[in-house]
C-alpha cells in the first residue's frame, strides 16, 4: 500500500514539474496568469521534480520521503494562495487541492508507518 501511495505521490510531483521545466505552453500561460516570472515558475517545477525524486528515494531512506512531502505541503499551500489571489474558481485550484490531499495522506502514512 505504501509503495502505491509513494508512486502516486511521485507522479503528482513529476507530471506538473516536468511540464513546468519543459516550458509547455499551458505552464507558460499559468505563470502569466498568476503573475509569476517564468524563471521562477520553472524553479517551482524543479522543486516538484526534486520532491518526486525525494519520495522515490524515501522508499529506501525514509527521512527523505518525509522531507519531500513536507516541502510539497508548503509548495501546494503557496499554489492555493496563488489561485486565491488570482481569483480562480475551485475548478482551477482543484489540481493543487487534490495534490495537497495526496501529499498529506502520504505524509501521514510515512509518519505513522
Amino acid at each position: 500500500m505504501f509503495l502505491a501511495l509513494s508512486l502516486l505521490f511521485a507522479a503528482v510531483c513529476l507530471v506538473p514539474g516536468s511540464a513546468k521545466v519543459l516550458g509547455l505552453p499551458r505552464m507558460r500561460k499559468a505563470a502569466a496568469h498568476h503573475r509569476i516570472p517564468w524563471r521562477g515558475y520553472q524553479l517551482i517545477g524543479v522543486a516538484e521534480l526534486a520532491a518526486a525524486a525525494g519520495v522515490l528515494t524515501g522508499l529506501w531512506w525514509h527521512p527523505l520521503g518525509v522531507a519531500a512531502a513536507a516541502g510539497m505541503v508548503m509548495l501546494l499551500i503557496g499554489a492555493l494562495i496563488a489561485h486565491r489571489k488570482a481569483g480562480d474558481a475551485a475548478k482551477e485550484a482543484a489540481p493543487a487541492l487534490v495534490a495537497l490531499a495526496i501529499t498529506i495522506v502520504y505524509l501521514a502514512a510515512a509518519l505513522t508507518g
